[in-house]
């Protein structure tokens, strides 16, 4: 624990910005990373002028009234929404409970397991959260590129009314262009998000601010107490209204999700100089537009537009919600490869869209049930308004679960006082239990999407866990003890043939079914056989010098050897680079070169259910279901097809 606690000292000291003669390069590189920052994390956040203060406004059929009173707490709600959630619990604290540099509910919930490493009833409560965080993100997967490329591309019915039509054909072609190009990556057109989306927050604050110094007595609206005067006067309203308040803070979660990638002090700055100010600069201005015209709350943002730039500013809003879209897409691709990881979801094909970073992957399955769910929510709610019904329920309910992580972790890590924690859960888990129960109205009428998507996910991720320690059961009975395979081989003295055998098997106690069919039916051994095991770590990325295990298995002269290779949750589990690399760093005895003709036996058999008890019938089928369509361990691990074997025995489960 004490570990955890110095390198989060150690990253914080490290982030606090470049000291001495270099600071000036220093300076230059946070900025040029905070430029890159704008154009992936805060793509969310930074389109919900779209269709926040219209929502709030359109409730419950006008609830929420163009009143003075009503317009400065709804201002005043939104502003210490954002301050409190965003500005202080995400950028100001949980950016220091990082997971060496990573952050994210995954990899919170991986940290916090560390801390808790000792209790192991913790642990597993550990992970039951952030499998329910997991599967809240991926239902605010499918609803945000569908409410943001939609709240976009309405800005015809404002500009072009005679195509107002044509609204969601557009939406779709766009969506269908932006997931068919996932294959490629985003590496080529990423130098251009970061521009793009300074282009819009300047849009943002100049659009507002001409409305703001016509009626500067909108300013007074940030003051809390008209939030307060607002919920007290009249509690039911202020209770719907927070149903769509909530919007205001739709992607707070990827400023701390994306921080491996740009850093705090980048993602910092950027919102604090940038984004911020922009936002709260255009909900000024769309609440004085409603103040001075009631009837602008039918479409507040694309009215506060001058006639003559409510088109380009349409293409603007397009581009910059397609960039939100993404970066929600990349989030969930990320996202994916580190439950795969660490044993939540079956093995899935990874593709590496970047020879230069690691991060910038495509995962086709995802891809393709990520753009059937768009599509669908897209076409069956018809419009942003609609849409905005069922969007919020898996926001509110991710921050609640970022928030009961940050409790867990905040007196280990950081010696927090009971009276700090007590602190922070009336501050934050209040406001979130709030918004969760202002929107808990909204399942009747669509938010009952997002929370069937996320029953989904946890049931896939919790059958495909336990579905996996009943195959591994199964499997080590029929494997049999390593150790007496190996007195039992130089028993019987078999012919050895050169070359390398590679065996991926999970563990050095039993004996890979591939390599027992080899024996049994070829009667032979290679002259070096190497047992592999992978082992996932709790951190992003594992260290070359930190990431093997050799053992020559109680002999040294029998060529049979076991390697234990570790990858973080966020490396690609590449197995013949990584042998490659064990031998340059001197943790396995041989020349990489010879590894160019090594062969890779795979044990691999059919899966068929049995009536042992352990899993229901129809979870046991899903779990087999799930297996058949899992990604092949070859291609999983990269290993060179023309020189791998599968090998093995069926399995029960």
């Amino acid at each position: 624990m004490g570990n955890v606690r110095e390198r989060a000292s150690k990253a914080s000291a490290e982030s606090s910005g470049p000291k001495g003669p270099s600071s000036r390069r220093g300076q230059k590189a946070v900025v040029g990373a905070a430029l890159a920052a704008l154009g992936v994390v805060f793509g969310d956040i930074g389109t919900s002028p779209l269709y926040a203060l219209k929502t709030v406004f359109l409730l419950d059929g006008g609830a929420v009234g163009a009143e003075q009173e009503d317009v400065f707490g709804v201002i005043s709600l939104m502003f210490w929404s954002v301050t409190i959630i965003v500005s202080i619990k995400y950028l100001g604290i949980l950016m220091r409970a990082d997971n060496d540099g990573e952050g994210g509910v995954m990899a919170l919930a991986a940290l916090a397991k560390r801390l808790y490493a000792g209790n192991a009833s913790r642990a597993g409560t550990l992970l039951v959260i952030g499998i329910v965080g997991v599967a809240l993100f991926y239902g605010d997967s499918i609803i945000t590129p569908a409410i943001s490329v939609l709240s976009a591309v309405e800005g015809l019915h404002v500009t072009v009314p005679a195509i107002s039509h044509m609204v969601l054909p557009i939406a779709a072609v766009i969506l269908v262009i932006l997931f068919a190009v996932q294959r490629y990556g985003t590496g080529k057109v990423g130098v251009l998000f970061g521009p793009v989306m300074v282009l819009w927050f300047a849009v943002l604050a100049a659009a507002g601010l001409s409305m703001v110094i016509q009626y500067p007595a909108v300013l007074l609206g940030l003051s809390p107490t008209y939030a307060l005067t607002f919920i007290v006067a009249h509690p039911t309203i202020s209770f719907i209204a927070l149903g769509a308040v909530v919007l205001v803070i739709t992607g707070a979660e990827a400023l701390y999700a994306d921080m491996g990638h740009f850093g705090r002090s980048p993602i910092r700055r950027a919102w604090f100089f940038l984004v911020f100010p922009a936002l709260t600069i255009n909900y000024l201005g769309q609440a004085a537009l409603i103040l001075h015209d009631p009837a602008a709350r039918a479409n507040p943002f694309f009215l506060l537009i001058p006639e003559w730039g409510r088109l380009p500013v349409v293409i603007l809003a397009t581009v910059a919600t397609v960039i939100a879209s993404q970066a929600v897409i990349s989030g969930a691709f990320s996202l994916s490869r580190q439950a795969v990881q660490l044993g939540l979801l079956p093995p899935l094909t990874i593709r590496q869209t970047s020879k230069q970073e690691g991060g910038q992957i495509y995962l086709p399955a995802v891809n393709g049930l990520l753009f059937i769910g768009v599509i669908a929510v897209m076409f069956a709610f018809g419009s942003s308004d609609r849409l905005s019904t069922a969007y919020g329920i898996s926001v509110t309910g991710a921050l609640v679960v970022d928030t009961v992580l940050l409790l867990l972790v905040a007196r280990p890590l950081w010696n927090w006082a009971p009276w700090k924690i007590v602190l922070a859960a009336v501050a934050f888990g209040g406001l979130e239990l709030a918004f969760l129960a202002g929107n808990l109205s909204k399942i009747i009428n669509g938010g009952w999407v997002p929370l069937l998507i996320a029953a989904a996910v946890i049931l896939i991720m919790t059958t495909w866990r336990r579905g996996r320690q009943l195959v591994q059961l199964d499997r080590q009975r029929k494997e049999g003890s390593l150790v007496d395979f190996i007195e039992h081989v130089r028993k019987e003295n078999l012919p050895r043939v050169p070359g390398i055998a590679i065996f991926p098997h999970p563990n050095k106690d039993t004996t890979p079914l591939a390599l027992r069919a080899l024996v049994k039916h070829n009667h032979i051994l290679h002259e070096h056989v190497i047992i592999v095991a992978i082992a996932t770590a709790q951190v992003p990325h594992v260290p070359t010098e930190e990431a093997f295990e050799y053992d020559d298995l109680g002999y040294a002269d029998d060529g049979i050897e076991f390697l234990n290779i570790r990858f973080g949750f966020s490396d690609k589990p590449d197995i013949p680079r990584a042998l490659r690399a064990a031998c340059r760093v001197g943790a396995l005895p041989l020349d990489a070169a010879n590894f160019k003709k090594a062969s890779y036996f795979v044990s691999r058999g059919a899966i068929r259910t049995t009536r042992t008890q352990g899993m229901v019938p129809w979870r046991r089928s899903l779990f087999v279901a799930l297996a058949h369509n899992a990604a092949d361990p070859a291609a999983r691990f990269g290993l060179p097809p023309l020189r791998t074997v599968t090998m093995g025995s069926d399995v029960e489960i």
